[in-house]
């Protein structure tokens, strides 16, 4: 499997990566369905919602900042690194994920596109400002203060820029992600549980259109029947043994 994989992704000419949870949980950050999900007796489902933040902006954010320095304690795993390297390669167009930590772009992807947003962006309840904690370098400042967060610009709650459960994905995101999946010969799907739609839509939009779905997971997920190659297996194991194989052909 781990050869014809490899034989799929030399040949290819527009692959993509489509990732969930499962490629970040090999990095230490738990997803919403751990076991180990309980927050101060709350579940996460619970706090990631825009109903929650206007009942208890404050807890909401207590939560979300807690996230942030859970996950800026983790680093990007093999697979991560793997994903960069097929981009350098010039084999993979982009990377499609629906987690919302960052570690791609940390690893070296450059073009990623985030379904769910990013945990370390903050985005205005009222007007358009958004800032990537991050890039401003504001990040430490912001985890150590006291009060809720407000827009400098207009003196409204900031609020984290990611995805709730129960709000639509950001338009322009989803539409480069469908896009790029209209054009793809390949994509490797790694790490999620292919059960959450629209996302789960961008395989099935790959095979349609003729290309090759090849899937890296620890169990079989709802993308795994229209799978033409699916390795049981964890990504930061398989995915550096896929590149080596490559690069034996394409380097």
């Amino acid at each position: 499997m781990l050869e014809r994989a490899a034989r799929l992704l030399a040949s290819s000419r527009s692959a993509i990566a489509f990732t969930g949870a499962g490629i970040s949980a090999e990095s230490g950050v738990p997803t919403f369905r751990d076991r180990d999900g309980l927050w101060k007796n709350y579940k996460a489902e619970e706090l990631a919602t825009s109903e929650a933040f206007r009942k208890n902006p404050k807890l909401v954010w207590d939560f979300y900042r807690w996230r942030m320095r859970l996950i800026l304690k983790a680093r990007p795993n093999p697979a991560h690194y793997a994903l960069a390297e097929l981009e350098r390669l010039g084999l993979l167009k982009a990377v499609i994920t629906q987690n919302v930590d960052d570690l791609h772009r940390e690893a070296g992807s450059r073009n990623v596109i985030e379904l769910h947003g990013n945990i370390f962006r903050v985005r205005c309840t009222s007007c358009s400002y958004r800032e990537n904690l991050k890039e401003s370098d504001t990040l430490e400042e912001f985890l150590s203060m006291e009060g809720l967060p407000k827009c400098p610009e207009c003196g409204s709650l900031l609020r984290p820029d990611v995805v709730w459960f129960g709000e639509p994905l950001p338009r322009e995101a989803l539409e480069r992600a469908f896009e790029l999946a209209e054009r793809a010969d390949l994509v490797l799907v790694i790490g999620t549980s292919g059960v959450v739609y629209p996302a789960a839509y961008i395989p099935y939009i790959v095979k349609e259109n003729g290309g090759k779905v090849v899937e890296i997971n620890v169990e079989r997920s709802g993308i795994t029947p229209i799978a033409d190659v699916f390795i049981r297996g964890k990504a930061g194991e398989v995915l550096p043994r896929i590149v080596e194989l490559v690069k034996e052909v394409v380097v």
